[in-house]
């Protein structure tokens, strides 16, 4: 069983919290994560493109010469799809894109991305963050103290308003309710912010 250390807001030790080894000690499985995050990617396609069909297309409704005697080729409608404002053969049409993936496999996902979050040394856990109020200065200071740099993660408690309000701001920040942890938003980061509530929480889904 693996330890973490637990930060206060100051960046220094407060405890150490033990890690479940079926959530945070397993051998990362690659196949499963890229399957979720291509799930959830593909299901945030908006999908309405739209082309227009030869039955769709307005007018064409002449033969645009007759059948024979003019040494041209013979021609239909002038909205065929080999004419200049004609129809698409086979174009794209509104469809969604999502696909499921079975929920043994998105759990998977989710303890692989822990898992390797953990060995690159990118986890970080706080105790709490402990605003009174919303305070972007205050949440800034924190991160900083934890030693997060480049694209951070935060994930907190589901009622922990007022650390939503005050990190929701920062750039190359992204906050989440922990009810909302998903394998993409757990690998989109340089560095991944757990608070201690959060990190049970997880742990007791994932376990």
């Amino acid at each position: 069983m693996a330890s973490i250390e637990v930060k206060n807001v100051s960046g220094k030790k407060v405890k150490s919290a033990d890690l479940s080894a079926s959530v945070f000690g397993i051998e990362p499985n690659v196949h499963a994560m890229h399957e979720v995050v291509r799930a959830q990617r593909a299901s945030w396609r908006s999908g309405t493109h739209n082309t227009l069909t030869r039955g769709q297309v307005r007018g064409g409704g002449k033969k645009p010469w007759r059948q024979k005697g003019t040494g041209r080729a013979r021609q239909g409608s002038t909205r065929s799809p080999q004419w200049a404002g004609g129809s698409t053969v086979f174009g794209p049409h509104p469809r969604s894109y999502a696909f499921k993936v079975p929920s043994k496999v998105v759990k998977l996902a989710m303890r692989s991305a822990l898992s390797a979050k953990l060995a690159d040394g990118e986890l970080f856990v706080i105790e709490e963050f402990g605003f009174e109020k919303p305070s972007t200065k205050e949440a800034a200071a924190a991160i900083k103290a934890l030693g997060c740099e480049g694209r951070t993660t935060v994930v907190i408690a589901d009622d922990d308003v007022n650390a939503y309000l005050s990190l929701r701001n920062l750039p190359r920040v992204n906050v989440l309710p922990v009810a909302e942890a998903n394998t993409y938003e757990l690998i989109d980061n340089k560095a991944l912010v757990f608070t201690a509530a959060a990190l049970a929480r997880i742990e007791e889904v994932l376990a």
